[in-house]
């Protein structure tokens, strides 16, 4: 009998730590490190409405650990942000970064808001309080937050900027994410998208499944899921199902994402685009060669794994399959390329931002563009072949890659 489906992203977070250790035959003091965040905090942010009216928003911030260096990990505006999925974030952050082997740990932030309800003089200041509240406890050399779900480069350089007032110095290294005239890095606006494309194109090869004219699903038609699928486009592959939080589209003709971004912009959803109108839940379930979930949580579950007819999961959100989802589609055969390998592009290009802004010295896109595919092939390998030899799943097999190289830091340190 399965064990009862447990949606909480923080304990799924710690499930998959814990079944990583054991598969590593690691000594449990190990996962007792690993299972909690090693800093929190909650703060308040006073902030004037246009209004006139003083409202008071609530925000975290959530460092993992520090044993392979800073914390690093986006700050995300949305009414649903909680402190349980803000730590279970800054978890999957460290593996993120120990997966492809960045000199980083996981950090992740959030603010509970609705941006679609805010003027752009209240996010600005929203911005600005949050950054000024979790200052003692970032920096260039501490925690170096990003952009996620609902904030962008103008937001990164409204942190930057209310940072350099606090600090009384102008540190561009303190947030990525951030326009190229404060130090953004070339590339950084279509890295997770790219480094996504690139775990597709090796997945698929693996299978013996030929990019060109393979059909392909997005759930989410934000910054990731767009860029994706112009990449994706551009490449041959035919889009036949696209959705955002409206709901979603299928056109088995194939969607040209360019057009429909158009439509987006102008009507409001990507269900005005030309194709019948479905509902998010009816687009996972299409029959395609890649489902790319890149929109939130827990969409892919025990109670639909069993009808996904995609053969490759790309998990381009974080934690958008829970524990028992992931089982069903390795149980089924589907090769799921998990969120922490998938997604792994943005914060790879945000560390080359990084070091950038140290150097005061900046890259081509090019050059960003081949750092990128050498780390995501060669961490894609990593964790087939981990996959292949240990007899577990992607999901698994990542997690497993990813806490071996930090128990290693652990151990040289000092446990």
């Amino acid at each position: 009998m399965r064990e009862v489906e447990n949606t909480n992203v923080l304990e799924a977070a710690q499930g998959q730590i814990q079944k990583a250790c054991e598969k590593l035959e690691l000594e449990a003091e190990y996962y007792e490190r690993l299972k909690w965040p090693q800093r929190v905090i909650e703060v308040v942010i006073p902030v004037r409405m246009d209004s006139g009216e003083i409202r008071v928003f609530k925000g975290f911030r959530s460092q993992h650990l520090d044993t392979l260096g800073p914390a690093k990990g986006g700050v995300r505006f949305h009414p649903d942000v909680t402190l349980d999925e803000i730590k279970a974030l800054s978890m999957w952050m460290s593996m993120k970064c120990s997966l492809v082997g960045l000199p980083f740990s996981g950090g992740k932030g959030g603010v509970i808001c609705n941006p679609k309800e805010l003027s752009k003089r209240e996010i600005e200041q929203l911005s600005r309080g949050y950054i000024r509240a979790i200052a003692p406890v970032i920096g260039s050399k501490v925690d170096i937050p990003a952009p996620d779900v609902y904030t962008n480069p103008q937001v990164m350089a409204w942190m930057v900027d209310e940072y350099s007032k606090v600090s009384g110095y102008t540190d561009f290294g303190i947030v990525t994410g951030k326009p190229l005239i404060l130090g953004g890095s070339k590339g950084r606006d279509k890295a997770t998208a790219m480094g996504c494309f690139i775990t597709v194109r090796e997945a698929l090869k693996k299978l013996k499944l030929n990019l060109q004219g393979s059909e392909v699903v997005i759930q989410g038609f934000g910054n990731a899921g767009y860029n994706l699928a112009v990449l994706l486009h551009d490449a041959g592959a035919k889009i036949i199902g696209v959705s955002d939080s409206k709901g979603g589209i299928l056109n088995p003709n194939g969607i040209d994402p360019t057009v429909l971004e158009s439509v987006k912009n102008e009507k409001g959803s990507v269900i005005h685009g030309e194709g019948k109108v479905i509902s998010n839940e009816e687009l996972l379930e299409l029959e395609c060669d890649v489902l790319v979930p890149a929109a939130l949580e827990n969409q892919i579950r025990e109670d639909n794994a069993f009808n996904i007819k995609a053969k490759i999961v790309a998990e381009a959100a974080n934690g958008p399959t829970t524990v028992i989802g992931n089982s069903i589609l390795y149980e089924r055969g589907v090769l799921v390329i998990p969120d922490i390998l998938a997604s792994a592009g943005g914060v790879t290009v945000s560390y080359f931002e990084w070091v950038q802004n140290l150097m005061n010295y900046y890259w081509s896109e090019d050059e960003v563009n081949r750092k990128l595919e050498e780390i995501m092939v060669h961490s894609f390998e990593r964790v087939y072949n981990m996959h292949y030899e240990k007899e577990v799943d992607m999901s698994s097999a990542a997690f497993m890659v990813a806490i071996e190289r930090i128990a290693d830091g652990m151990r040289i340190r000092g446990f």
